[in-house]
C-alpha cells in the first residue's frame, strides 16, 4: 500500500510512521506534510524516502531542501499540502494536520480517487455536506481514525443501516474532569496539557479538557454515519476501554474495547478491512475489574453543549464554533487568556453570528475568517 500522510511530525502521524516502520515491507510513504518541524520532517523523509514532502513555509521548505536527497521534491504552503494530498500514486491518505487548513487538501485527494483516513475531524465540522457529497460522487472511502469514530465504524460493520438505533461516544473528560468550575480558575497550560489517558498534540488536549474535542466528534459523527443529533448521546468514562457504541432498533447494543492506544484505529484504518497485529498491550477486563460512567453534564462542560446547538443549526454554525475555538485555544496555549475564557470566547462570536448558508469553500473560508477575527479580539 502507498501512502501519503498530512501532518506528519503530529501525534497521529507519528504513531502512523511507528505503524508503517513495524511492517515496511507492506506500506510505502509517497507522500509526507508538516507545518513549522522541519527537522523532524526531515528525519522522516531519511527514513521513509516519499517522493514528495511538504512544509508549512517557503522558509521552512528551503531548509529541508537543503538536507534532502535531490530525489524527495520539496513543495511548501497550501499549494504542496494539496500535492502531497492528490498528486502522488497513493492509495490512501492519511489527513492528521490540524484544524481547518486541511479542507482543501482533503477535498483534491478525494478528487483524486484516494481512500481517506480521516484523523482531521474538522474537515467534517466545516463542510461535511461537502465533503460527504464529494465523496460519494467519486466513490472514495473515508475510513475514520479517531478511536471514537474507529469504534462506531468497526461497530457497524455488516449491520443494515436501518437498523441503527443509537450512537454512543464515550468521554475520558480530559485533564480536568474530577474538577469542578470554580475549582477551573487559573488553572495552567501545564496542568491542562496533562490528559490522564491519551497521548496527543497540545491543541486536541485542550480541547479534550473544554469537551469541545467531544463536540466536534458529535458533529463529525452525523456525517460519517448519517444521523441525526437526537440519536447521538456522549458518556463520560474516565478509563476510556469502551471507546463508544452502538444501540440498535432491537435494544441490542455492540461496543468496540481496547487499551486508549491509537496505532489500533491508525492501523485498522490502513489494513481495513482485514486486521493485523499490533505492537499495542491486550486488554484484561480482570485488571481493570471496574470500569466507570457519569451521564454528561451539559453546565460542567458548556462546550458540549455549544457544539450540539451548532451542530443543529447546521449551515456556517459549525464552521463559527471551530474557528473560533482555534483561535482561543491558541490564545491560552500563548497565555494570552486563561482557561475558562475559551468557552467564553466561543459564547461570544457565536452570539455575533448570524448563521448563514455554506455552500461552497468561499463562503466557509469567508465564514471561517470572520470568526477567527471575532475570537481574536475578545
Amino acid at each position: 500500500m502507498k501512502i501519503s500522510i498530512l501532518g506528519s511530525t503530529g501525534s497521529i502521524g507519528t504513531q502512523t510512521l511507528d505503524v508503517v516502520g513495524r511492517d515496511p515491507e507492506s506500506y510505502e510513504v509517497v507522500g509526507l506534510s508538516a507545518g513549522g518541524n522541519v527537522d523532524l520532517l526531515i528525519e522522516q523523509a531519511l527514513q521513509f524516502k516519499p517522493s514528495v514532502v511538504s512544509l508549512g513555509t517557503k522558509e521552512a521548505a528551503e531548509q529541508a531542501r537543503q538536507a534532502l536527497p535531490s530525489s524527495i521534491k520539496v513543495v511548501w504552503g497550501e499549494e504542496g499540502l494539496i500535492e502531497t494530498a492528490a498528486g502522488t500514486d497513493a492509495d490512501t491518505v492519511v489527513t492528521a494536520v490540524m484544524g481547518s487548513r486541511g479542507l482543501p487538501a482533503t477535498l483534491a485527494a478525494i478528487e483524486a480517487g484516494k481512500t481517506i483516513g480521516l484523523a482531521n475531524k474538522e474537515t467534517l465540522v466545516t463542510a461535511g455536506h461537502i465533503v460527504m457529497e464529494q465523496a460519494k460522487r467519486n466513490n472514495v472511502a473515508i475510513i475514520p481514525i479517531d478511536s471514537e469514530h474507529s469504534a462506531i465504524f468497526q461497530c457497524l460493520n455488516g449491520e443494515d443501516s436501518k437498523s441503527l438505533g443509537r450512537i454512543t461516544l464515550t468521554a475520558s473528560g480530559g485533564s480536568f474532569r474530577d474538577r469542578t468550575r470554580e475549582q477551573l480558575a487559573g488553572v495552567t497550560v501545564e496542568e491542562a496539557l496533562n490528559h490522564p489517558n491519551w497521548s496527543m498534540g497540545a491543541k486536541i488536549t485542550i480541547d479534550s479538557a473544554t469537551m469541545v474535542n467531544k463536540g466536534l466528534e458529535v458533529i463529525e459523527a452525523k456525517w460519517l454515519f448519517g444521523v441525526n443529533y437526537d440519536q447521538i448521546d456522549v458518556l463520560l468514562h474516565p478509563e476510556s476501554v469502551i471507546h463508544s457504541y452502538v444501540e440498535f432498533v432491537d435494544n441490542s447494543v455492540i461496543a468496540q474495547l481496547g487499551l486508549p492506544d491509537m496505532r489500533v484505529p491508525i492501523q485498522y484504518a490502513l489494513t481495513y478491512p482485514k486486521r493485523l497485529p499490533t505492537p499495542t498491550g491486550r486488554l484484561d477486563l480482570a485488571k481493570f475489574g471496574t470500569l466507570h460512567f457519569r451521564e454528561m453534564d451539559y453546565e460542567r462542560f458548556p462546550c458540549l453543549r455549544m457544539a450540539f446547538d451548532c451542530g443543529k443549526a447546521g449551515q456556517s454554525a459549525p464552521t463559527v464554533f471551530n474557528a473560533a475555538n482555534e483561535v482561543a485555544v491558541a490564545r491560552f496555549l500563548n497565555g494570552e487568556i486563561d482557561f475558562l475564557t475559551i468557552e467564553r470566547v466561543l459564547e461570544k462570536v457565536l452570539e455575533r453570528h448570524d448563521v448563514t448558508d455554506v455552500a461552497n469553500l468561499e463562503a466557509i473560508a469567508d465564514i471561517d475568517a470572520w470568526a477567527r477575527r471575532e475570537a481574536a479580539l475578545i
